[in-house]
């Protein structure tokens, strides 16, 4: 008996379903085929998981389904995930779940937002990830798999269904798949979760709501302060949501790009405040002059003028822009991801670890456990 044969008949259905029509019909699927959860496919990821099917790791929002270890190997094993992926997708979902992060209303948002994952430290090398060349495309199993068993487990237990709980007026691709990991073996800056006080050693996951990656191309300058120009002329559009709900964005550097910035010196927080101080519009730009009304925006920091010509930041510190090292070898590319706004904070989480007897802490709006 084959394992689709194994899988049918293990579901109480006749040997010959063809069980990838099946899911259909059932909608479990997130429009691509999905892999039978064969038995020995499942007992295999849920030993990766601990065993104990029946346990919940959490509740998952908008329709607060329960996921039981059970379901989240039969989603990681529809996904294609391999066993060993297992700390990582679980981490991811405990990080999405705190509310810090506000689950709900990534979900049900008309904006395109969606859940950003990116994985640091040995972890990510072990399973295999891509954070080099076509880290945000296609090509690698691991990142493919890990965000697709992610967006599985937030329609079959969150029910975030599009048109139903899932408001988004357009969505973006990444609400396939949208997993990478920062690109650590270059060396060219502190890895992200060293720079926020984790080890080297450690392994983390990190996701904050965010839009797809925004290009930035600069072929010409050989110093930071030319690189770093054009992704602030990225950043300072009134187009996106920080612009005018503030929040929490990402910065990714490319490796040229990196390299460049490290050679003279510069170091992350010397990145991160740069962007801060030189990126940004006037009110008037956001409030459109007040063409078609005065406009006060209570999404923006009240800390914030609200004089036409007040400068108006991209975020409210320097903490806010969240800056990875990720790409191939070649090409001087970089990117900006605008985040969703205040409506949601980025939350770090260390892969084996638990929150201590404090819970997480929050720093300038980004919750770490």
């Amino acid at each position: 008996m084959n394992s689709a044969a194994t899988a049918a008949r293990a579901a109480g259905l006749p040997e010959n379903t063809d069980l990838v029509e099946w899911y259909y019909e059932q909608g479990y699927s997130d429009g691509l085929p999905v892999a039978a959860p064969t038995p020995e496919k499942m007992a295999a990821m849920l030993a990766a998981l601990g065993g104990e099917p029946e346990k919940v790791e959490c509740r998952v929002p908008p329709r607060w389904g329960g996921l039981t270890r059970q379901v989240l190997a039969v989603n990681m094993v529809m996904a294609g995930c391999k066993p060993a992926y297992a700390p990582v997708v679980r981490a991811a979902l405990l990080a999405l779940c705190e509310p810090a992060f506000n689950l709900n209303g990534v979900q049900a948002t008309t904006h395109m937002a969606c859940p950003l994952l990116v994985v640091n430290g040995p972890a990510a090398r072990e399973i295999g990830m891509n954070g080099g060349c076509n880290a945000f495309g296609s090509g690698n199993r691991a990142n493919a798999t890990i965000g697709r068993a992610i967006r599985l487990v937030l329609l079959n237990v969150g029910g975030g269904w599009p048109g139903e709980l899932d408001k988004s007026t357009l969505g973006h691709p990444g609400k396939y798949t949208y997993a990478v990991c920062e690109n650590e073996e270059l060396g060219l800056l502190a890895p992200y979760h060293v720079e926020k006080g984790f080890k080297a050693e450690d392994s983390t996951v990190f996701v904050m709501a965010a839009e797809p990656p925004h290009s930035v191309t600069n072929h010409v300058a050989n110093d930071p302060q030319g690189i770093l120009d054009s992704i602030c002329s990225a950043m300072s559009t009134f187009a996106h949501n920080n612009a005018v709900s503030s929040g929490h964005c990402a910065v990714v550097l490319g490796p040229e790009h990196a390299t460049t910035i490290a050679k003279h010196g510069w170091k992350r927080h010397d990145v991160r405040n740069y962007l801060w101080m030189n990126a940004g519009n006037t009110f008037g730009q956001v409030a459109f002059n007040h063409r078609y009304g005065k406009v006060y925006n209570r999404s923006l920091p009240v800390w914030y003028k609200r004089e036409l010509d007040s400068r108006i930041p991209v975020v409210p510190s320097a903490e806010h822009i969240h800056l990875f090292v990720i790409g191939g070898e070649a090409g001087r590319f970089s990117a900006f991801i605008p985040g969703w706004g205040h409506m949601s904070s980025p939350v770090l989480r260390e892969i084996h670890g638990n929150a201590g007897p404090a819970g997480p802490r929050c720093v300038d709006g980004t919750c770490y456990l």
